[in-house]
């Protein structure tokens, strides 16, 4: 059992641990709403590049002319996955539930007998998922040397997935980053990056009038697909920021919380064995005074 000093050492230090949380916790807060307004403000321009790749994927179907990204390399043997995690840690099981799906994707690939690897975002996803794919990380991406990352950050990586799509490098791309719905929910989810995933039927958006494009479809296709990976690319980092943020701060309220009531038991523990030490002394002064 620790005597009094150890325990008002302890309450000491869990104190500042509190104070730190709380500190970190409202720090989150505050980066939360712009983080959020950033992703919401980005999903409609999503939504609406995807109608129109929709429209135009359409019109080109499987013609010899579609683009390379539309089509894919004929083969789905070499799967990449593209695994968006955070830089930062503190920000509860959010990294721990985006390794688990990307791990199960894995699993599931394999066991279809496809041939798996991992193009790692950010940096606190790497560890885990190398120590059971050590073999298999093709590149990562460091975003921790800038505050926020933005599109600059979304353009570089989809340039060197690009890249290595040219190169062979891999047939099917897969983006698994988180979807933030709330500061309590953030939503790991696994979308087909390359090649572009053709649109269902019932997806197709009706024209009410007949539209010609010029130059060509398939021009403008080849133009736009691109486009439409970086802006993919771009929405998962906003996610992930937002996401981040809102784990943090419940994390962090969480902490603040546990801190409380450790407090408050320690300081009961405290206060008892302080009662018990002044019962101690006042019994041994009692039986001095009588056995004089």
């Amino acid at each position: 059992m620790a005597n009094l000093k150890e325990l008002k050492g302890r309450i000491k230090s869990v104190r500042s641990t509190q104070k730190i949380t709380k500190a970190k916790q409202m720090v989150a807060a505050a980066k939360l709403r712009r983080a959020q307004e950033a992703a919401e403000e980005a999903r409609p321009y999503a939504e609406r590049l995807n109608a129109v790749m929709a429209s135009l994927a359409a019109k080109v179907g499987d013609s010899a002319a579609a683009p390379k990204l539309l089509t894919g390399t004929g083969s789905d043997q070499r799967h990449l996955l593209v695994v968006v995690n955070t830089d930062k840690g503190l920000c509860g099981g959010l990294n721990a539930n985006i390794v688990k799906e990307a791990l199960r994707k894995a699993a599931a690939l394999r066991e279809a007998g496809k041939t798996v690897e991992f193009y790692l975002v950010g940096k606190k996803g790497r560890a885990p998922i190398k120590r059971a794919n050590a073999s298999a990380i093709a590149k990562h991406f460091d975003t921790s040397d800038v505050r926020t990352p933005g599109f600059n950050e979304a353009e570089a990586i989809a340039n060197e997935l690009l890249e290595m799509f040219e190169d062979g490098a891999f047939d099917v791309a897969h983006l698994i980053y988180p979807i933030f719905k709330s500061a309590l929910a953030q939503n790991p989810t696994v979308q087909q990056l390359i090649p572009v995933p053709a649109p269902e039927a019932g997806d197709v958006p009706k024209a009410d009038a007949v539209v010609e494009y010029e130059p060509g479809e398939e021009e403008i296709l080849e133009a736009l697909l691109p486009r439409y990976v970086r802006t993919q690319l771009f929405a998962a980092l906003l996610e992930r920021e937002a996401s981040e943020q809102g784990a943090s701060m419940t994390a962090m309220d969480n902490a603040t919380r546990n801190a409380g009531d450790l407090i408050k038991n320690l300081n009961i523990e405290y206060n008892r064995q302080r009662q018990a030490a002044i019962t101690t002394e006042l019994i041994e002064i009692i039986a001095g005074a009588e056995a004089l």
